[in-house]
């Protein structure tokens, strides 16, 4: 039986037609098409069928990969740009009715080699993944708390929906993906009201900018301020660059290592402050009155609502997706993690504030599993509806409330989202 399933369900590739195929700007076939074309034709190893009949998940998913289109979105400012998109890709992108500034374009198209992406005047970005943000219901002056902040797409609508107003902080574990949001943000010309830690997200402890306390602003009016941050430079200082070239610094960091900031805007609050400022403790009623606005906890999870992302252990070899999606301490240590991110973002928010916590894999445990515990330990958090999502090509989750993105259904990649505010009881 096991043989048969296995044959079953492979990915279906686009049929080959001169109309669909890709090529380079060399009139060369396309790799990254012909290596995801080639992964289509992969069967699912049995593994993870069985993982997906005990998360309940439909096998058909994965067989119909032609069928989810690329989404892209507009950087505001630049909505004229439709017609050179139509030049550069040969095809006319379609406006999405439910989300505000994306469009579509076929499967097969690649964006990455076009000058208005290169220009930085359209992002490529799921659907899903701009649903979730504007679930935040973001307001001007917002501050906002961007948890799980790599590789940047979210963070940069973020910022655009701020304008210029408020502020965001964006905090990940992989120092290496921070470095890529740093680079979307220049890119984007986007950094202005932002700053970047690399830090673990279950214990970070920064608050927005702009509060100190009585006492604290009367030291340091006293003192001589030696050590404040001044405008921020790629430059480092000579002694500085000596110093993290004798010291290896590790790409992941742990709960242990204090957060490094490696970007901050002119507007983003960091300047004039000292770093005692920057990083000073506070307590739990100082976040109630001056934590965060809004906050996204988007958790790492297994990735498996993401077909293209399955998609690429074809390359990476079925062994890898063992390890990082169906073992079952990976699993654990997820759900632990999660639940983990979810309850220090939540506490980082002020009174009426409001968290979304998502992830793109479709496993209960993962999603719902998460949200019934984190209820059940904590009294001050309200699971709230998402008012925008009676429009969105989505369904309810298994908790009322909770909604999720499903790749056949939604034609997005796989998504759960949850709303929650913070109340005083």
């Amino acid at each position: 039986m096991a043989n048969k399933i296995d044959s079953e369900y492979r990915f279906s590739p686009p049929r080959k037609t001169k109309q669909n195929a890709v090529l380079s700007p060399n009139n060369q076939p396309d790799c990254a098409q012909a290596f995801m074309e080639h992964a289509a034709t992969a069967p699912l190893p049995d593994a993870f069928l069985h993982f997906l009949e005990s998360n309940g998940i439909d096998p058909s998913i994965y067989t119909s990969i032609d069928s989810t289109p690329r989404y892209i979105r507009l950087k505001p400012g630049f909505e004229d740009c439709i017609q050179e998109i139509q030049s550069e890709t040969k095809c006319k992108p379609e406006k999405l009715d439910w989300l505000l500034g994306f469009y579509t374009l076929p499967p097969h198209i690649q964006i990455a080699s076009t000058k208005v992406y290169q220009q930085g005047k359209i992002y490529g970005i799921d659907a899903s993944s701009g649903a979730a943000v504007m679930a935040l219901g973001i307001e001007p002056g917002d501050h906002v708390l961007d948890l799980c902040a790599a590789p940047g797409a979210k963070l940069c609508m973020i910022l655009d929906l701020l304008g210029d107003s408020g502020s965001v902080t964006g905090v990940d574990a992989a120092r290496h993906r921070l470095a890529a949001c740093r680079t979307m943000l220049q890119k984007y010309k986007l950094g202005d009201r932002c700053r970047l830690f690399v830090a673990d997200g279950t214990t970070f402890s920064v608050i927005p900018e702009g509060f100190r306390s009585d006492s604290e602003s009367c030291e340091s009016g006293l003192e001589e301020r030696m050590d404040v941050f001044k405008e921020w430079t790629s430059r480092r200082p000579w002694k500085e660059r000596k110093r993290a070239k004798k010291c290896s610094t590790p790409q992941v960091v742990s709960k242990s290592h204090p957060p490094e900031l490696i970007y901050y805007g002119r507007h983003s609050g960091v300047i004039g402050l000292t770093k005692k400022e920057l990083y000073k403790t506070v307590t739990e009623n100082e976040i109630a009155s001056y934590g965060y606005d809004k906050v996204l906890v988007d958790a790492e999870c297994t990735h498996d609502g993401s077909v293209k992302h399955i998609q690429k252990f074809e390359h990476w070899g079925w062994v890898t997706l063992q390890r990082r999606v169906l073992d079952a301490e990976r699993t654990d240590s997820l759900h632990t993690l999660q639940l983990n991110l979810l309850t220090n973002g939540f506490r980082l928010l002020k009174v009426g504030g409001s968290l979304i916590y998502s992830t793109c894999s479709l496993t209960v445990a993962q999603n719902e599993d998460v949200v019934e515990q984190f209820l059940k330990e904590n009294i001050t958090a309200e699971l709230t509806e998402i008012d925008a999502a009676r429009n969105w090509p989505c369904k309810g989750g298994r908790i009322q409330k909770t909604w999720r993105f499903d790749p056949l259904a939604s034609q997005t990649s796989g998504l759960f989202v949850a709303k929650f505010r913070k109340v005083v009881i």
